[in-house]
């Protein structure tokens, strides 16, 4: 049997495409893939079932730029997990944040590189597979911020998200997960409030296009336990 292999898309291959991402008072101008599902590899996919959604903008991502728009982050360190183009890390530093955009496949990486360069932000952008993540990431930790778009759709990114997260931060530290109300985000948000974390939840409008998830967002918002702040969560 043959398997699709897909042809790598790069920022500056003429199959790229531009793309405006409004938040706020911010308008981000990137370049992106014409679509995940150009990029889809069944020989990655055999591999450990990984699909390129890194491709596209979702509409939790776009919610998440709204949310971090409106924050004040000047001088304040922001990681973005699962990012794919980095659209939330771009805004963060266009506010003045010290941001690092993170995701597990390379080429989303060199996207995110190649439009914070193209914008001028001081951006970094690495390669992180959660379960063993790198010194970049670790030595930088406590975050004051970490963030997450649509990075629930799997009940083991959760279980991998609940070792992870409680590594990145310090007391003061803030997590905002936006959501498309997936169904296994429910177990995570659960399980982070069973380890102590205190949690609010924001529920917020799509702007532009709704896809199948439907026009509602759910905006996580977790501060660490006053006890056993870096203790993994189980979920």
């Amino acid at each position: 049997m043959v398997r699709l292999r897909s042809r790598p898309v790069h920022p500056d291959d003429d199959r790229a495409i531009w793309e405006e991402i409004p938040a706020g008072d911010i308008t981000l101008r990137i370049r992106r893939p014409p679509s995940a599902e150009a990029l889809i590899d069944e020989n990655e996919f055999a591999v450990d079932e990984r699909l390129p959604y890194w491709a596209e903008v979702w509409p939790s991502g776009r919610v998440l730029c709204g949310v971090l728009a409106g924050m004040d982050l000047a001088c304040k360190s922001v990681l973005e997990l699962g990012a794919g183009i980095g659209t939330g890390a771009m805004v963060a530093a266009m506010c003045g944040a010290r941001a690092m955009s993170t995701d597990w496949y390379p080429a989303a990486v060199e996207f995110s590189q190649w439009n914070a360069r193209n914008l001028g932000l001081d951006m970094e952008s690495v390669v992180v597979d959660w379960c063993n993540p790198p010194d970049e990431v670790m030595d930088r930790a406590p975050w004051d911020l970490v963030v997450g778009a649509d990075i629930l759709y799997e009940a083991r990114n959760g279980t991998a998200l609940g070792a992870l997260i409680p590594q990145l931060v310090g007391a003061d530290s803030q997590v905002i997960i936006a959501d498309p109300r997936r169904p296994d985000a429910g177990p995570f948000v659960d399980a982070m409030g069973d380890a102590g974390w205190g949690y609010e939840r924001s529920d917020i409008p799509v702007p532009g296009r709704i896809d199948e998830t439907g026009p509602i967002v759910y905006v996580h918002r977790f501060t660490p336990p006053p006890k056993n702040i870096n203790g993994p969560v189980i979920v």
